[in-house]
């Protein structure tokens, strides 16, 4: 997580981030942002400010977006803390980039492998942040395989059916 939670620290050094960095960081466009707020999928930012918890539960719906509806996304998102979920999230992330997706019976290891300075603030706290990280890899894969679907399919020749 620590390896997460370098480059955020830096960007918040100045207090927060105005919509044209979290658009630049985030690859959407503003006016999409502007509408997760209006929606209430996102808090509205203070003083036109953006928080690392505001930018962590930006990148989230972003990465999950593919996959599940954002009303099912931001569900997800009321068990745990944005910021923390995000760090375990993107060490999960880089863990399958560089591995591979694990089989389902080395998921389970694999999160909790990602969660090593997690401490309970509540009984249960863990198994449920567990199962959310469970659910948005889960997802975050879907969404890239339907990704390469797509992007096999554009490839095929136009050519007539044999059929």
């Amino acid at each position: 997580p620590a390896a997460a939670e370098e480059p955020l620290s830096a960007m918040f050094l100045t207090g927060g981030l105005v919509l044209s960095q979290v658009t630049q960081i985030t690859g959407l466009e503003p006016y999409i942002v502007q509408n997760w707020v209006r929606r209430g999928f996102v808090t509205a930012p203070k003083l036109r400010k953006y928080t690392r918890r505001q930018l962590s539960r930006i990148l989230i719906i972003n990465a999950l977006k593919g996959a599940l509806p954002i009303e099912q996304i931001c569900q997800l998102l009321t068990y745990v803390n944005d910021t923390q979920l995000y760090n375990a999230f993107v060490v999960l992330a880089h863990t399958v980039d560089r591995d591979g997706f694990p089989m389902p019976d080395e998921i389970v290891p694999m999160i909790e492998r990602s969660l090593p300075d997690y401490h309970e603030q509540a009984p249960g706290d863990r198994s449920r942040v567990q199962e959310v990280l469970r659910i948005m890899l889960t997802a975050w894969r879907s969404a890239q395989l339907q990704e390469d679907a797509q992007r096999m399919l554009r490839a095929l020749p136009k050519s007539p059916s044999i059929l």
